[in-house]
């Protein structure tokens, strides 16, 4: 027994139970609006945060004094106040900033709470779909993807695709499988006015959500949300086909593409946005693929093997087999469009 490597390793495990214990926290800093209003405040005291939230002084300065300790926040001795930094407000306080990481905690939290259902998932047939997860999975996937799809979505990622500027600006027919809350398919049409789009979701209660927001935007004259699955969503006339963040979580994703391309118009695209992913294991251990793989453990996998064929691709496919799934759906075309730290664009075309 090499006792260092007993102690260094120890040290890891202790810094993530607090980073667990951290997470907790941040969700309640979200819930409370803690982080909302210590932002751009300058110093505050417990007592003072407490009377701008209504919240529990005491309760406070112990949250406080955790958020220091993991150093999210600054602590002053001499005048045992606090300040929320501008830079950290910008990943924990700003729904726009291309760094919110915020729905990523609300999302962890989530998978937390469906950890028994998991346990039954690994001891039975491997199975928990989507709709079945504690409800704030579905906001914490909305907040965690959505400050990157304002960054990218219009600004670099839609114009790596051939053409496809040009036809949205002209006019163009827009499908959204697996929108989710529809926070990618509103950005497109505030983006697009000439052009029209559907979201398809099998999840009743995201559509009626999505639904909400569109209307919220301004944009329900352009979208419209319907419950639909990838394999049956209506319509065989699309410009463009886009799913975001969700082939991998399908129970039959060459099943799914073939759908697309009997779906688009001549000349149309398929456009995949994909967690980043090298192809061999080995190549994803950092930590984005702690990220990824922890996350497609408790709900991408277990999702996919509660449908039909249950292919199980993961949220850490890669490219390669992401290329093999849409060959075997009848694609001629393949390509990396482009790409970001945390996410593959890829374009297919029949």
């Amino acid at each position: 027994m090499d006792e260092t490597k007993v102690e260094n390793f120890l040290h890891k495990v202790v810094g993530d139970v607090g980073a667990m214990g951290t997470g907790a926290l941040a969700v309640i800093g979200d819930r409370l609006g803690l982080y909302t209003a210590m932002a751009g405040a300058g110093p505050l005291s417990a007592k003072e945060l407490a009377e701008k939230t209504g919240t529990v002084e005491r309760c406070v300065l112990e949250w406080l004094s955790a958020q220091a300790a993991a150093e999210y926040i600054d602590y002053d001795p001499s005048t045992g106040k606090f300040t929320l930094p501008n830079e950290h407000a910008a990943v924990l306080a700003d729904e726009t900033s291309p760094a919110s990481m915020m729905g990523g905690f609300i999302g962890f939290s989530a998978m937390v709470k469906g950890q028994e259902k998991l346990v039954e998932a690994f001891r039975g047939d491997g199975g928990l779909g989507w709709g079945e997860h504690h409800h704030d999975l579905f906001e914490g996937t909305r907040r965690l993807f959505h400050p990157g799809y304002i960054a990218n979505l219009v600004q670099s990622w839609i114009p790596a695709l051939d053409g496809a500027v040009e036809k949205l600006e002209k006019g163009a027919k827009v499908a959204d499988v697996g929108c989710g809350h529809g926070a990618s398919t509103i950005i497109m049409a505030k983006a697009f006015p000439n052009s029209t789009f559907v979201g398809f979701d099998a999840h009743a209660a995201s559509i009626e959500k999505a639904r909400e927001l569109a209307a919220e935007a301004g944009v329900s004259d352009r979208v419209s949300f319907e419950v639909a699955t990838a394999k049956d969503y209506p319509g065989n006339d699309y410009d463009l086909v886009a799913f975001f963040d969700c082939l991998h979580d399908m129970g039959d994703p060459v099943g799914a593409a073939a759908h697309v391309r009997e779906s688009l118009a001549p000349g149309g695209a398929l456009m995949l946005i994909e967690p980043y992913a090298n192809d061999r294991l080995e190549e994803n251990i950092n930590p984005v693929g702690r990220v990824y793989y922890s996350a497609s453990t408790m709900v991408c996998t277990p999702c996919s093997l509660a449908q039909e064929v249950g292919l199980g691709l993961g949220a850490q496919a890669g490219e390669s087999r992401l290329r093999e799934v849409i060959e075997q759906a009848g694609f001629g075309s393949f390509r990396r469009a482009t790409e970001t730290p945390l996410n593959l664009i890829l374009e297919a075309r029949a």
